[in-house]
C-alpha cells in the first residue's frame, strides 16, 4: 500500500550556482508544497501503513525550519533548489519514517523534484 500527506509552507530562497544573469539568482520566494510518500503493509489491528498524525508529528520540526525563513540560511541548504530541498528532508525523516518511499517538493504546481533515496 502506499500513502500520500501534502504539507505546504512558504520560503524564500536564491540560487547561488546560476548564473547572475539567471532569474532565480535573485532573492525570491515559493509557495512550496511537499508530499511525503509512505509504504508497506496495512497493519491489521490499525488499518494503517503509518497513522498520518504520526507523519504529521515527524515531519513538523523539519517545517518549522523551512516556513517563512530564507531556505540559505538553513543548515544543509546552501544552494536550495527543489531537488537539494527533497534530498535534506529525505535525510532528516527517513530515521523518523522507514516507511517513507519518496520526498516529492514542489516550487510551483508545475514545477518540482521527487527523490527516492
Amino acid at each position: 500500500m502506499k500513502i500520500t500527506q501534502a504539507f505546504t509552507f512558504e520560503a524564500a530562497h536564491r540560487l547561488p550556482q546560476v548564473p547572475e544573469s539567471h532569474r532565480c539568482h535573485r532573492m525570491h520566494g515559493h509557495s512550496y508544497r511537499v508530499d511525503l510518500r509512505l509504504e508497506g503493509p496495512v497493519d491489521r489491528e490499525t488499518g494503517f501503513v503509518v497513522d498520518f498524525f504520526d507523519v504529521e508529528a515527524a515531519f513538523a520540526p523539519l517545517l518549522q525550519c523551512l516556513d517563512h525563513h530564507c531556505l540559505n540560511e538553513v543548515e544543509g541548504l546552501a544552494n536550495p533548489t527543489a531537488e537539494n530541498i527533497a534530498i535534506w528532508i529525505w535525510d532528516r525523516i527517513k530515521p523518523l519514517l522507514p516507511q517513507i518511499a519518496s520526498v516529492i517538493v514542489w516550487e510551483t504546481p508545475q514545477c518540482g523534484a521527487e527523490y527516492e533515496g
